[in-house]
Protein backbone atom coordinates (compact mmCIF):
# COMPACT_ATOMS: atom_id res chain seq x y z
CA UNK A 1 0.00 0.00 0.00
CA UNK A 2 1.18 3.59 -0.51
CA UNK A 3 1.97 6.11 1.93
CA UNK A 4 -0.73 8.39 1.00
CA UNK A 5 -3.71 5.50 0.18
CA UNK A 6 -6.28 5.86 2.57
CA UNK A 7 -6.88 4.15 5.68
CA UNK A 8 -3.14 3.62 5.73
CA UNK A 9 -0.30 4.55 8.51
CA UNK A 10 1.16 7.46 6.27
CA UNK A 11 3.49 9.05 9.05
CA UNK A 12 5.31 6.01 9.53
CA UNK A 13 6.32 5.59 6.04
CA UNK A 14 6.97 9.21 4.70
CA UNK A 15 10.02 10.04 3.70
CA UNK A 16 10.51 13.38 4.05
CA UNK A 17 8.79 13.26 7.97
CA UNK A 18 10.89 13.72 10.64
CA UNK A 19 9.22 11.39 12.79
CA UNK A 20 10.71 8.37 12.12
CA UNK A 21 12.47 6.17 14.76
CA UNK A 22 15.79 6.83 16.10
CA UNK A 23 18.66 4.33 16.60
CA UNK A 24 20.20 3.36 19.87
CA UNK A 25 23.10 5.62 19.42
CA UNK A 26 20.84 8.60 19.15
CA UNK A 27 21.40 9.39 15.19
CA UNK A 28 19.05 9.11 12.96
CA UNK A 29 18.51 6.48 10.26
CA UNK A 30 20.80 5.66 7.50
CA UNK A 31 17.77 7.16 5.28
CA UNK A 32 17.19 10.56 6.88
CA UNK A 33 19.18 13.66 5.94
CA UNK A 34 19.50 16.16 8.69
CA UNK A 35 22.58 17.94 10.48
CA UNK A 36 24.65 16.26 12.60
CA UNK A 37 24.47 16.65 16.06
CA UNK A 38 27.02 19.22 17.63
CA UNK A 39 26.37 18.25 21.45
CA UNK A 40 26.96 14.57 20.68
CA UNK A 41 30.38 15.86 18.63
CA UNK A 42 31.91 17.68 21.34
CA UNK A 43 30.77 15.21 23.94
CA UNK A 44 32.74 12.87 22.24
CA UNK A 45 35.92 14.76 21.68
CA UNK A 46 35.74 15.25 25.41
CA UNK A 47 35.10 11.74 26.29
CA UNK A 48 38.37 11.13 24.15
CA UNK A 49 40.34 14.02 25.57
CA UNK A 50 39.66 12.69 29.23
CA UNK A 51 40.62 9.07 28.35
CA UNK A 52 43.92 10.28 27.37
CA UNK A 53 44.94 12.20 30.34
CA UNK A 54 43.50 9.90 32.54
CA UNK A 55 39.88 10.97 33.24
CA UNK A 56 36.69 9.67 32.95
CA UNK A 57 33.68 9.09 30.35
CA UNK A 58 31.00 11.90 30.91
CA UNK A 59 28.25 9.09 31.23
CA UNK A 60 26.42 9.39 27.82
CA UNK A 61 23.92 12.24 27.14
CA UNK A 62 22.20 11.46 30.35
CA UNK A 63 25.07 12.66 33.21
CA UNK A 64 24.25 15.73 35.23
CA UNK A 65 24.61 18.82 34.96
CA UNK A 66 28.03 18.60 37.55
CA UNK A 67 29.86 16.19 34.77
CA UNK A 68 29.40 19.11 32.24
CA UNK A 69 31.15 21.83 34.25
CA UNK A 70 33.77 19.28 35.21
CA UNK A 71 34.32 18.37 31.34
CA UNK A 72 34.20 22.03 30.12
CA UNK A 73 36.72 22.96 32.93
CA UNK A 74 39.35 19.89 32.32
CA UNK A 75 39.30 21.09 28.38
CA UNK A 76 39.91 24.52 28.85
CA UNK A 77 43.14 23.59 31.31
CA UNK A 78 44.31 21.10 28.27
CA UNK A 79 43.99 23.60 25.36
CA UNK A 80 45.85 26.27 28.47
CA UNK A 81 48.89 23.89 28.68
CA UNK A 82 49.02 23.28 24.85
CA UNK A 83 49.14 27.11 24.15
CA UNK A 84 51.70 27.36 27.07
CA UNK A 85 53.59 24.97 25.67
CA UNK A 86 53.62 26.54 22.35
CA UNK A 87 54.55 29.41 23.65
CA UNK A 88 57.48 28.68 25.61
CA UNK A 89 58.63 26.23 22.15
CA UNK A 90 58.77 30.19 20.39
CA UNK A 91 61.12 31.63 22.66
CA UNK A 92 63.92 29.61 21.78
CA UNK A 93 66.67 31.27 19.29
CA UNK A 94 70.03 31.11 18.30
CA UNK A 95 72.74 33.50 18.05
CA UNK A 96 75.31 33.16 15.76
CA UNK A 97 79.54 33.39 16.89
CA UNK A 98 79.70 37.23 14.52
CA UNK A 99 75.99 38.07 16.38
CA UNK A 100 75.08 39.88 19.32
CA UNK A 101 71.75 39.84 20.28
CA UNK A 102 69.40 43.29 21.48
CA UNK A 103 66.85 42.24 23.86
CA UNK A 104 63.78 44.69 23.99
CA UNK A 105 61.40 43.78 26.86
CA UNK A 106 57.83 45.54 26.60
CA UNK A 107 59.68 47.88 23.86
CA UNK A 108 62.70 48.65 26.30
CA UNK A 109 66.65 47.59 25.76
CA UNK A 110 66.74 44.64 28.50
CA UNK A 111 70.03 43.23 27.76
CA UNK A 112 72.68 42.02 25.24
CA UNK A 113 73.15 38.72 24.24
CA UNK A 114 75.73 36.52 23.19
CA UNK A 115 76.79 33.62 21.10
CA UNK A 116 74.76 30.68 21.30
CA UNK A 117 71.35 29.21 22.35
CA UNK A 118 69.08 31.45 23.98
CA UNK A 119 65.49 31.84 25.74
CA UNK A 120 63.21 34.96 26.25
CA UNK A 121 59.75 35.04 26.52
CA UNK A 122 58.16 35.40 23.29
CA UNK A 123 55.29 38.28 22.78
CA UNK A 124 57.31 40.24 25.47
CA UNK A 125 60.41 40.31 24.46
CA UNK A 126 61.83 41.10 21.37
CA UNK A 127 65.18 40.04 20.04
CA UNK A 128 67.24 41.57 17.21
CA UNK A 129 70.54 40.04 15.72
CA UNK A 130 72.99 42.36 15.23
CA UNK A 131 76.34 41.19 13.29
CA UNK A 132 79.22 42.78 15.10
CA UNK A 133 82.02 41.24 12.77
CA UNK A 134 81.06 42.46 9.24
CA UNK A 135 82.65 44.89 7.75
CA UNK A 136 80.48 47.42 5.83
CA UNK A 137 81.77 49.78 3.27
CA UNK A 138 80.15 53.29 2.44
CA UNK A 139 81.38 55.39 -0.30
CA UNK A 140 81.69 59.18 0.00
CA UNK A 141 82.89 61.46 -3.29
CA UNK A 142 82.51 65.47 -3.57
CA UNK A 143 84.41 68.54 -4.87
CA UNK A 144 85.88 70.83 -2.06
CA UNK A 145 88.25 73.52 -1.70
CA UNK A 146 91.62 73.78 -0.16
CA UNK A 147 93.65 75.87 2.17
CA UNK A 148 95.57 77.33 -1.14
CA UNK A 149 91.89 78.19 -3.04
CA UNK A 150 91.90 75.12 -5.41
CA UNK A 151 89.04 72.44 -6.33
CA UNK A 152 90.11 68.78 -5.78
CA UNK A 153 87.72 66.59 -6.39
CA UNK A 154 87.89 63.45 -3.79
CA UNK A 155 86.80 59.79 -3.16
CA UNK A 156 87.03 58.06 -0.80
CA UNK A 157 86.13 54.92 0.91
CA UNK A 158 85.06 54.15 4.64
CA UNK A 159 84.77 50.52 6.03
CA UNK A 160 83.51 50.60 9.83
CA UNK A 161 81.65 47.74 12.34
CA UNK A 162 78.70 47.83 14.41
CA UNK A 163 80.92 47.06 17.17
CA UNK A 164 78.50 48.30 20.47
CA UNK A 165 74.99 47.10 19.16
CA UNK A 166 72.97 48.65 21.87
CA UNK A 167 73.87 52.00 20.33
CA UNK A 168 73.87 51.22 17.13
CA UNK A 169 70.17 49.82 17.29
CA UNK A 170 68.59 52.24 20.15
CA UNK A 171 70.79 55.76 20.06
CA UNK A 172 70.66 56.82 16.77
CA UNK A 173 67.63 56.61 14.33
CA UNK A 174 69.66 55.86 11.18
CA UNK A 175 73.49 55.12 11.97
CA UNK A 176 74.50 54.66 8.12
CA UNK A 177 72.84 58.03 7.52
CA UNK A 178 75.27 59.49 10.49
CA UNK A 179 78.42 58.32 9.21
CA UNK A 180 77.64 59.85 5.84
CA UNK A 181 77.10 63.19 7.00
CA UNK A 182 79.74 63.07 9.28
CA UNK A 183 82.01 61.86 6.47
CA UNK A 184 81.21 64.69 4.58
CA UNK A 185 82.20 66.84 7.54
CA UNK A 186 85.68 65.26 8.70
CA UNK A 187 86.77 64.75 4.88
CA UNK A 188 85.89 68.67 3.94
CA UNK A 189 88.00 69.65 7.51
CA UNK A 190 90.80 67.67 6.24
CA UNK A 191 90.85 68.83 2.78
CA UNK A 192 90.51 72.65 3.90
CA UNK A 193 93.28 72.44 5.82
CA UNK A 194 95.60 70.89 3.40
CA UNK A 195 97.33 72.43 0.30
CA UNK A 196 95.93 71.07 -3.30
CA UNK A 197 99.70 69.70 -4.05
CA UNK A 198 99.66 67.46 -1.07
CA UNK A 199 96.43 65.79 -2.08
CA UNK A 200 97.10 65.28 -5.45
CA UNK A 201 100.30 63.44 -4.50
CA UNK A 202 102.19 61.93 -1.53
CA UNK A 203 99.66 63.61 1.39
CA UNK A 204 96.87 61.10 0.23
CA UNK A 205 97.89 58.60 3.18
CA UNK A 206 98.23 61.38 6.03
CA UNK A 207 94.80 62.96 4.49
CA UNK A 208 93.53 59.54 5.03
CA UNK A 209 94.77 59.10 8.53
CA UNK A 210 93.42 62.42 9.77
CA UNK A 211 89.50 61.86 8.14
CA UNK A 212 89.79 58.13 9.68
CA UNK A 213 90.46 60.32 13.43
CA UNK A 214 88.57 62.58 13.24
CA UNK A 215 85.06 60.59 11.89
CA UNK A 216 85.70 58.24 14.71
CA UNK A 217 85.31 60.77 17.10
CA UNK A 218 82.31 62.20 15.66
CA UNK A 219 81.42 58.83 16.23
CA UNK A 220 81.77 58.51 19.37
CA UNK A 221 80.15 61.96 20.09
CA UNK A 222 76.68 60.43 18.18
CA UNK A 223 77.51 57.91 20.18
CA UNK A 224 76.38 55.24 17.00
CA UNK A 225 78.28 52.08 17.98
CA UNK A 226 80.47 52.62 15.25
CA UNK A 227 84.37 51.90 14.84
CA UNK A 228 85.63 53.04 11.91
CA UNK A 229 87.70 50.08 10.24
CA UNK A 230 89.89 52.42 7.34
CA UNK A 231 89.48 55.28 5.33
CA UNK A 232 91.07 54.80 2.05
CA UNK A 233 91.47 57.66 -0.44
CA UNK A 234 90.42 55.61 -4.04
CA UNK A 235 91.03 58.78 -5.76
CA UNK A 236 91.67 62.64 -6.05
CA UNK A 237 91.99 64.87 -8.57
CA UNK A 238 91.61 68.08 -10.30
CA UNK A 239 88.07 69.01 -11.90
CA UNK A 240 87.49 67.49 -15.27
CA UNK A 241 87.16 71.17 -16.68
CA UNK A 242 91.37 71.12 -15.80
CA UNK A 243 92.63 67.87 -15.56
CA UNK A 244 94.49 68.43 -18.68
CA UNK A 245 96.43 70.79 -17.17
CA UNK A 246 97.09 69.36 -13.85
CA UNK A 247 98.44 66.44 -15.71
CA UNK A 248 100.99 68.30 -17.59
CA UNK A 249 101.88 69.94 -14.19
CA UNK A 250 102.40 66.75 -12.99
CA UNK A 251 104.43 65.31 -15.35
CA UNK A 252 106.51 68.06 -15.36
CA UNK A 253 107.62 67.59 -11.99
CA UNK A 254 107.87 63.99 -12.37
CA UNK A 255 110.57 64.88 -14.86
CA UNK A 256 112.09 67.11 -12.19
CA UNK A 257 112.06 64.30 -9.87
CA UNK A 258 113.81 62.31 -12.64
CA UNK A 259 116.45 65.04 -13.26
CA UNK A 260 117.67 65.18 -9.97
CA UNK A 261 117.73 61.72 -9.23
CA UNK A 262 120.21 61.43 -12.02
CA UNK A 263 121.91 64.21 -10.88
CA UNK A 264 122.24 63.02 -7.89
CA UNK A 265 123.72 59.80 -9.17
CA UNK A 266 125.87 60.95 -11.45
CA UNK A 267 127.50 63.06 -8.17
CA UNK A 268 127.48 60.07 -6.53
CA UNK A 269 129.90 58.12 -8.96
CA UNK A 270 131.92 61.51 -9.93
CA UNK A 271 132.28 62.72 -6.07
CA UNK A 272 133.92 59.76 -5.16
CA UNK A 273 136.19 59.49 -7.89
CA UNK A 274 137.58 63.23 -7.61
CA UNK A 275 137.68 62.81 -4.54
CA UNK A 276 140.15 59.68 -5.06
CA UNK A 277 142.22 61.73 -7.50
CA UNK A 278 142.63 64.79 -4.72
CA UNK A 279 143.58 62.56 -2.63
CA UNK A 280 146.32 60.65 -5.05
CA UNK A 281 147.59 64.17 -5.46
CA UNK A 282 147.88 65.09 -2.18
CA UNK A 283 150.02 61.77 -1.03
CA UNK A 284 152.02 62.08 -4.16
CA UNK A 285 152.69 66.13 -3.84
CA UNK A 286 153.72 64.90 -0.13
CA UNK A 287 155.87 62.25 -1.75
CA UNK A 288 158.00 64.83 -3.44
CA UNK A 289 157.56 67.73 -0.80
CA UNK A 290 159.75 64.17 1.21
CA UNK A 291 162.27 63.65 -2.34
CA UNK A 292 163.08 67.35 -2.35
CA UNK A 293 163.72 67.93 1.10
CA UNK A 294 165.89 64.81 1.48
CA UNK A 295 167.71 65.37 -1.83
CA UNK A 296 168.28 68.83 -0.68
CA UNK A 297 169.61 67.19 2.30
CA UNK A 298 171.44 65.09 0.86
CA UNK A 299 173.22 67.75 -1.27
CA UNK A 300 173.91 69.79 1.39
CA UNK A 301 175.72 67.44 2.88
CA UNK A 302 177.71 66.35 0.34
CA UNK A 303 178.66 69.81 0.00
CA UNK A 304 179.47 70.12 3.16
CA UNK A 305 181.73 67.03 2.99
CA UNK A 306 183.42 68.47 -0.37
CA UNK A 307 183.75 71.70 1.80
CA UNK A 308 185.80 69.82 4.08
CA UNK A 309 188.03 68.44 1.80
CA UNK A 310 188.40 71.60 -0.55
CA UNK A 311 190.19 73.50 2.33
CA UNK A 312 192.73 70.97 2.32
CA UNK A 313 193.20 70.30 -1.30
CA UNK A 314 191.45 73.50 -2.82
CA UNK A 315 193.34 73.09 -6.21
CA UNK A 316 192.61 69.48 -6.57
CA UNK A 317 189.08 70.05 -5.62
CA UNK A 318 188.98 73.10 -8.08
CA UNK A 319 190.00 71.02 -11.36
CA UNK A 320 187.38 67.98 -9.78
CA UNK A 321 184.48 70.10 -9.50
CA UNK A 322 185.78 71.09 -13.23
CA UNK A 323 185.79 67.56 -14.30
CA UNK A 324 182.48 66.35 -13.05
CA UNK A 325 180.89 69.29 -14.11
CA UNK A 326 181.89 69.39 -17.74
CA UNK A 327 180.67 65.83 -17.02
CA UNK A 328 177.47 66.44 -16.70
CA UNK A 329 177.31 68.95 -19.11
CA UNK A 330 178.49 67.27 -21.62
CA UNK A 331 177.03 63.72 -20.61
CA UNK A 332 173.50 65.53 -22.01
CA UNK A 333 174.49 66.49 -25.37
CA UNK A 334 174.30 64.47 -28.03
CA UNK A 335 177.01 66.26 -30.23
CA UNK A 336 180.83 65.41 -29.14
CA UNK A 337 183.42 67.70 -29.82
CA UNK A 338 187.36 66.67 -29.66
CA UNK A 339 190.10 68.92 -29.07
CA UNK A 340 192.76 67.39 -31.55
CA UNK A 341 196.29 67.34 -29.88
CA UNK A 342 198.66 69.38 -32.05
CA UNK A 343 196.08 71.58 -34.07
CA UNK A 344 193.19 73.59 -34.32
CA UNK A 345 190.65 71.84 -35.71
CA UNK A 346 187.96 70.06 -34.09
CA UNK A 347 186.48 66.58 -34.30
CA UNK A 348 182.63 66.83 -34.41
CA UNK A 349 180.71 63.45 -33.87
CA UNK A 350 177.05 62.99 -34.59
CA UNK A 351 175.92 60.87 -31.86
CA UNK A 352 172.49 61.57 -32.77
CA UNK A 353 172.54 60.59 -35.29
CA UNK A 354 174.14 57.13 -34.79
CA UNK A 355 171.48 56.83 -32.22
CA UNK A 356 168.63 57.27 -34.56
CA UNK A 357 170.08 54.75 -36.95
CA UNK A 358 170.57 52.25 -34.50
CA UNK A 359 167.18 52.50 -33.36
CA UNK A 360 165.87 52.56 -36.89
CA UNK A 361 167.66 49.21 -37.94
CA UNK A 362 167.58 47.05 -35.03
CA UNK A 363 167.70 44.40 -36.99
CA UNK A 364 171.65 45.15 -37.97
CA UNK A 365 172.90 42.98 -35.04
CA UNK A 366 176.20 42.52 -36.61
CA UNK A 367 177.13 46.03 -36.91
CA UNK A 368 175.49 46.87 -33.42
CA UNK A 369 178.90 45.26 -31.24
CA UNK A 370 180.50 47.34 -33.71
CA UNK A 371 179.48 50.45 -33.04
CA UNK A 372 179.29 50.32 -29.30
CA UNK A 373 182.79 49.42 -29.29
CA UNK A 374 183.42 52.60 -31.05
CA UNK A 375 181.51 54.40 -28.84
CA UNK A 376 183.68 53.17 -25.83
CA UNK A 377 186.77 54.26 -27.26
CA UNK A 378 185.49 57.45 -28.48
CA UNK A 379 184.48 57.74 -24.33
CA UNK A 380 187.92 56.54 -23.76
CA UNK A 381 189.88 59.20 -25.76
CA UNK A 382 187.74 61.79 -24.01
CA UNK A 383 188.59 61.01 -20.81
CA UNK A 384 192.52 60.76 -21.55
CA UNK A 385 191.91 64.32 -23.41
CA UNK A 386 190.22 65.38 -20.23
CA UNK A 387 193.15 64.43 -18.14
CA UNK A 388 195.40 65.29 -20.04
CA UNK A 389 194.00 68.57 -19.99
CA UNK A 390 193.51 68.42 -15.66
CA UNK A 391 197.27 69.07 -15.36
CA UNK A 392 197.02 72.59 -17.33
CA UNK A 393 194.34 74.23 -15.34
CA UNK A 394 195.22 77.67 -17.12
CA UNK A 395 195.27 76.33 -20.76
CA UNK A 396 191.76 74.50 -19.75
CA UNK A 397 190.13 77.82 -18.98
CA UNK A 398 191.14 79.75 -21.64
CA UNK A 399 189.58 76.51 -23.65
CA UNK A 400 186.12 77.70 -22.06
Amino acid sequence: MAWNEPGGNGKNHDPWSGGGDKNPGGGKRGGEQGPPDLDEALQKLQDRLNGLFGGKGSGGSSGGASGGHKGSFSLVGIVAVLALVVWGAMGFYTVDQQERGVVLRLGKFHSTVNPGLQWNPPLIDEVTKVNVTRVRIHDHRALMLTEDENIVDVDISVQYIAENPEFFMLRVRSPEESLAQASEAALRQVVGGSEMNSILTEGRQVMAIAVQERLQRHMDTYETGLRIAGVNVRNAQAPSQVQDAFDDVIKAREDEQRSKNEAEAYANSVVPEARGIAQRMLEESNAYREEVVARANGESQRFLALLSEYKTQPEVMRERLYIDMMQAVLSNNPKVLMDMEGGNNMMFLPLDKLMEGRASNPAAGSSRSSSDANLRQLNDQMADQLRSRSSQPSNLREGR
